[in-house]
């Protein structure tokens, strides 16, 4: 279970007795005048204990010194800016992610003085800087019946911590703007941590229509719907698993629900044993987080509603399990879609596509969305390509494509995109159907890509691969979690910077 700090600020000057006191220095050793004030007590201490440890104030590096002589504080920790003029907004969230992962699980209170050798740093990067904070305190050990003992290194800090700066009211006000995503993001990263005996898909539903707390319109449909619909591409996919099929319809009216929204399309495999074509078992228990494209979605919708975003925005999750038992999905069945379209099953393990299948051009009839954009742990093949550090970009419009990827520039999400042509189409052309749901070993990711594109019928369509950072990414300065909660702050920066009223 997440254990998100308890963030207060405060003016200067700084507390005596502030349990944890945390400074920031630049590649010169400089600090801001109420750091300098509140080290007054014990002048060329940070100097002297610079010189012994060859700390240079470099980005990110630390200086960590108990009980300092001179001051009130139970420890010094002094930060490195770097040349602290061209500090950009992702170092300001990795800075409050090395802040907390420095501060002891033991400790009761922690005072951070955010200022920059010049003065005081913007509401705004104080509140990126917060949002790096909290996203680091994440932790997830709700099945834990024995808590670790205090001063373990994965272990959290509980630590009150108070923010010092001039304006504390204007960076408290734009902490409460990010707030929001900092839960969305947490929502996502519960969801995704969850054991697949708990999150079913209908658990996964019953969770997204807590949103309506929010205001988000949300609506479940069950399997009788959905085989009234026509969602038969899904349905197939479920047919395998004791636990029914579900797909969540969520809206958030921002704009007053009139105009042409935008739509987030999330693919949830609660677990995808590779049905009939089964995986192999190495590693088969992280096919838990074959739906965090899913939690993405709805960690997104929960940040959007909570920080009451001015627009339309349909979110809509396909939520199956993957099963291989005696009503399963065969290689060589062939499927209706939704669209019409049939589908030659080659590998039922290619089963998240189907599942997009439909629900693309469900939401593509229904809401007339302006865009639409997916996400989804689709293809092993884009590890191959990308590792850990991008998620794949597939789109038939290139302005989403750049807004997108401006979108993961500016939030550390990044994003990199390949191409799609007629002629990787043609690799999932059938002899006996309209499609193949595989084109073979080859270029794996844009095949799966093809197939999405014919289901989004010229809508601008964007599709996220992002088996490689969904789930199992390696740990970072903001995020020692399995599940990483990625695309919420992307897609929630998309949004802001393209699509909000103002």
């Amino acid at each position: 279970m997440s254990h998100l700090p308890k963030i207060s600020f405060a003016k200067p000057p700084v507390a005596a007795d502030a349990g944890v006191l945390v400074v920031f220095v630049d590649d010169r050793l400089q600090a801001g005048p109420a750091t300098r004030a509140a080290l007054e007590p014990a002048a060329g201490l940070i100097e002297r204990a610079a010189a012994a440890d060859r700390f240079k104030g470099k980005l990110g590096a630390t200086l960590d010194l108990l009980a300092p002589s001179g001051l009130g504080a139970e420890r010094l920790l002094v930060v490195g800016l770097g040349a602290s003029a061209e500090l950009k907004p992702a170092d300001l969230l990795k800075l409050g992610g090395i802040v907390m992962g420095k501060l002891p699980s033991a400790a009761k209170e922690a005072t951070v003085v955010v200022e920059r050798p010049s003065g005081e740093l913007s509401p705004g990067e104080i509140a990126e800087f917060v949002l790096g904070l909290t996203l680091r305190a994440y932790a997830f050990d709700r099945y834990k019946t024995k808590k670790k003992d205090d001063g373990e290194e994965d272990e959290p800090s509980r630590a009150r911590i108070t923010l010092v700066t001039a304006d504390d009211s204007a960076a408290k006000k734009a902490w409460r703007g990010r707030e929001p995503v900092a839960a969305g993001v947490v929502l996502a990263r519960d969801l995704i941590n969850e054991p697949p005996n708990v999150l079913t898909p209908e658990e996964f539903a019953r969770r997204a229509e807590a949103l309506s707390k929010l205001d988000v319109d949300v609506e479940v449909l069950d399997p009788k719907a959905l085989k009234k619909i026509g969602m038969s591409a899904l349905l197939g996919v479920a047919q395998g698993s004791r636990n029914e099929p579900r797909v969540v319809v969520m809206r958030w009216k921002g704009a007053g629900g009139e105009g042409k929204p935008i739509a987030f399309i999330g693919k949830g495999v609660t677990f995808d044993s590779g049905g009939i074509s089964i995986k192999p078992a190495a590693s088969m228990e992280d096919m838990k987080g074959d739906m965090a494209g899913a939690a993405a979605v709805v960690g997104l919708m929960h940040a959007l509603a909570a920080r009451k975003a001015k627009v339309d925005v349909v979110g809509v999750v396909g939520l199956v399990e993957n099963m291989p038992d005696g009503e399963a999905q065969r290689p060589g069945d062939i499927v209706a879609s939704l669209s019409g379209q049939t589908v030659e099953i080659i590998n039922t393990d290619a089963e998240g596509r189907l599942v997009l299948a439909d629900v693309l051009w469900y939401v593509k009839n229904r809401f007339k969305p302006q865009a639409m954009v997916d996400l989804a742990t689709l293809t092993g093949a884009i590890l191959v390509a990308l590792g850990h550090e991008h998620a794949g970009l597939f789109g038939n419009n290139d302005e989403l494509a750049d807004k997108l990827t401006a979108a993961g520039q500016a939030t550390g999400e990044k994003l990199w995109r390949l191409p799609l042509t007629g002629d990787y189409d043609k690799l999932i052309d059938s002899k006996v159907a309209d499609m193949k749901n595989t084109g073979g070993r080859f270029a794996g990711s844009i095949t799966a890509a093809q197939f999405l594109q014919r289901f989004v019928d010229g809508t601008p369509w964007a599709h996220l691969d992002i088996a490689g950072t969904g789930m199992g990414a390696p740990a970072s300065d903001i995020n020692k979690s399995w599940g990483a909660g990625w695309g919420v702050r992307l897609l929630d920066r998309l949004i802001a910077d393209n699509y909000e009223d103002r």
